[in-house]
C-alpha cells in the first residue's frame, strides 16, 4: 500500500468527536429558536388559541434535551466512541451526495424547482445509478411532468418557477 493509499484510509474523525459537534450544534439551534418563540409569545390566550412560539418552543425543547442526553453519552471516553466514523473516501462519498443537494436547493431560486429537479434526478441516476442518458432523461422529465401537473394543475399549489415555466406562461 502506497503512503498516499495509507493517508487515505487513516481516521478522519471518530464517532465520539461527531457526536459532540452534532450535539452542541443542535444545542445552539434550540437555544436560538427557543429565545425566538420566547419573542414570539408561547402562551395560550382565551378565544384566540396559541401564540405563534408556542409549537416551535415545545419541539426544540424536545430536541434541547435530546441534545444534552447525546452530549452526556458522548463526553465519556469510550472504546465504542473512539470507533472511526468516517475516512478521507467515506468523506468524499458523504460529498457526493450533499453538494450536489446544495446546488439542487440554490438552482431552484433560479431555474425552478421542476427544471432543478429534472437535472438532479437525471445527473443522479447518469452518475451514480449508471443509466442510460436516453433513460434518465425519460425518467427525469416524466417526473418533473407529473410533479408539475399534480402541483400546479391538479392541486393548485404553485412552487418556485424558473424563466422556461415563465416562457410557457405558468
Amino acid at each position: 500500500m502506497s503512503s498516499n493509499e495509507e493517508a487515505e484510509e487513516r481516521p478522519l474523525v471518530s464517532h465520539r468527536t461527531l457526536d459532540i459537534a452534532v450535539a452542541i450544534f443542535f444545542l445552539i439551534v434550540a437555544a436560538i429558536v427557543m429565545t425566538d418563540s420566547l419573542r414570539l409569545g408561547i402562551s395560550w390566550k382565551p378565544n384566540e388559541g396559541p401564540q405563534p412560539g408556542l409549537f416551535p418552543f415545545y419541539i426544540v425543547m424536545a430536541m434541547g434535551i435530546a441534545s444534552l442526553i447525546n452530549l452526556a453519552h458522548a463526553l465519556p471516553d469510550t472504546a465504542e466512541g473512539e470507533k472511526v466514523a468516517t475516512t478521507v473516501p467515506g468523506l468524499k462519498r458523504m460529498a457526493a451526495i450533499f453538494v450536489p443537494a446544495v446546488v439542487f436547493v440554490l438552482a431552484t431560486n433560479y431555474i425552478g424547482i421542476y427544471v432543478s429537479a429534472a437535472i438532479y434526478i437525471g445527473a443522479f441516476m447518469v452518475f451514480f445509478g449508471k443509466f442510460a442518458v436516453w433513460k434518465a432523461l425519460a425518467v427525469s422529465l416524466g417526473i418533473a411532468i407529473v410533479n408539475f401537473m399534480m402541483f400546479e394543475v391538479w392541486f393548485l399549489v404553485p412552487l418556485p418557477k424558473g424563466p422556461l415555466e415563465t416562457a410557457l406562461g405558468y
